[in-house]
């Protein structure tokens, strides 16, 4: 039966239509015609929604380490191994969901993948939201909620892939930057917002906050160290209105691509290309170090520096939130030098960068005062310069190696990700053993750059050498 609709109504691509969610048959975006039309205006639609919502979702992924900073000052009597645990969880079921999310929107399209992967942050928020405020609450039900709160980590894999469908090739570059590079800062955006909200008292009862330090892996209380009334919960009300917000948008106004659906079994043939495998492991050098390193900043900064004598009230999370800053604004810039100079060229160089400044900052990790904070800081922060420049890189790379195509690029671009972000959680439990062993997460740096040496290598001998120009990156 026929309800009067033209063709190009029911695809969403009339003047009148072109806000309607749902599923769209005709796409086609190298078509300059259909581009300027119709496209374009779908397409910038889709990615406004899709940057909050990717936002957000880094935001409930790495809440854990701007919560964990402030948990036994407030009451909560945990070790050092169990804090490093709840900032670690998030990092270990995040990557795993990221899997599935590779193929999603190919599967169910992208509309209903955003409205699931945006409505799984209300579960972790509002749990957390209720338990914080009860001190006796234990551990292991906080393990339960950082275990969910993985459900953010899940959501870039689907998301790049899924927005990366949207554009025209030359215009992926800028879209997909937009969507990684801000929605990246949603981790930013959790550690400096979170130590201002928790000393208001938007709502319930407030805790006692008491200054204290680790020693041998315990929390001290300081003699007389009652510093102010925190709400714990302050800081995690403030995220559940824009998440409901974000997720009624993704319902009513997100549409799914018909051109770009691939049953399961044809996706799968990116795991009999060889450079899905490479790639998979330079993108986690370069993402899988950023995420790490964000979720492990702020906890490391309190147990190196917060306990020292001269140490300031809050110093972790007044500096911490700037590592992920710099790493995420700067990824663009590294997308922009690989279009100039190649992203295998880019990725050497930002390689070389990170190992050098991974081995400076181990001379600033014992301190006995704090003098040697700024240097400590700001080697850590070109620490995420450099992975940032990497981010941007290899994601370029993914982009031209001509192994992969349209329909395949996607699921690559997903896959890679998922598997990266492991670092999310290999980061934060290797500086645990670290620092529960020697003090300083120096041992754990060694060993990334090994790893750092050994994804050079393999760089140079897939896209560097002579004979690898056939590839393209």
């Amino acid at each position: 039966m026929n309800d009067g609709s033209t063709q190009d109504e029911k695809n969403g691509t009339n003047d009148r239509g072109w806000l309607k969610p749902g599923w769209i048959d005709k796409w086609e975006p190298e078509n300059a015609s259909f581009w300027e039309a119709t496209g374009k205006k779908i397409a910038i639609k889709n990615l406004v929604i899709s940057i909050p919502a990717l936002h957000l979702a880094f935001l409930v992924w790495l809440l854990w380490s701007a919560i964990v900073v402030n948990m036994n000052a407030a009451g909560f009597d945990f070790t050092v191994g169990e804090l490093f645990w709840l900032t670690a969880i998030p990092g270990l079921t995040g990557p795993t969901l990221r899997i599935a999310h590779s193929f999603l929107p190919s599967l169910i399209g992208g509309r209903l993948t955003h409205v699931l992967a945006v409505g799984s942050l209300l579960v972790p928020l509002v749990w957390l939201y209720l338990v914080i405020q009860d001190v006796s609450t234990p551990w292991s039900t906080f393990m339960i909620i950082g275990a969910l709160a993985g459900f953010g980590g899940g959501n870039f894999a689907s998301s790049m892939s899924n927005i990366s469908s949207f554009f025209p090739t030359s215009r992926q570059g800028l879209a997909l930057g937009l969507n990684a590079g801000l929605g990246n800062l949603g981790v930013s955006t959790v550690q400096l917002v979170t130590p201002m909200i928790v000393g208001v008292g938007i709502a319930g009862s407030s805790m006692v906050y008491r200054e204290g330090k680790f020693v041998d892996g315990e929390w001290i209380t300081t003699t007389g160290g009652i510093v102010r009334d925190v709400w714990l919960q302050s800081g995690l009300l403030i995220w559940i209105i824009p998440t409901a917000i974000v997720f009624l948008a993704a319902l009513f106004f997100m549409n799914s691509l018909r051109t770009f659906s691939l049953p399961l079994n044809e996706q799968m043939a990116i795991f009999r290309l060889k450079h899905t495998w490479v790639m998979t492991w330079l993108y986690t050098m370069a993402f899988g170090s950023f995420i790490g390193y964000a979720a492990a900043f702020p906890l490391t900064i309190k147990l190196v520096y917060g306990g020292l004598d001269d140490a300031p009230d809050g110093l972790a999370l007044r500096f911490a939130f700037l590592g992920p800053l710099v790493g995420s604004i700067i990824r663009p810039v590294g997308g922009w030098l690989a279009d100039k100079y190649t992203g295998a060229r880019v990725t050497l160089m930002s390689g070389i960068g990170l190992i050098i400044s991974s081995l400076a900052v181990t001379w600033f990790t014992q301190p006995t005062n704090m003098d040697s904070f700024p240097a400590f800081l700001g080697i850590f922060l070109m620490m995420f310069v450099f992975t940032g420049l990497l981010n941007g890189s290899t994601f370029r790379m993914i982009g031209v190696i001509k192994e992969f195509d349209f329909r395949t690029r996607g699921p690559v671009l997903g896959w890679t990700s998922a598997i990266a972000a492991f670092g999310a959680f290999i980061i934060p439990i290797v500086f645990k053993g670290a620092i529960e062993s020697t003090g300083a997460p120096d041992q754990g740096l060694y060993g990334f750059i090994v790893f750092y040496v050994v994804s050079l290598v393999i760089l140079w001998w897939f896209y560097l050498r002579r004979d690898s120009s056939e590839y393209g990156a």
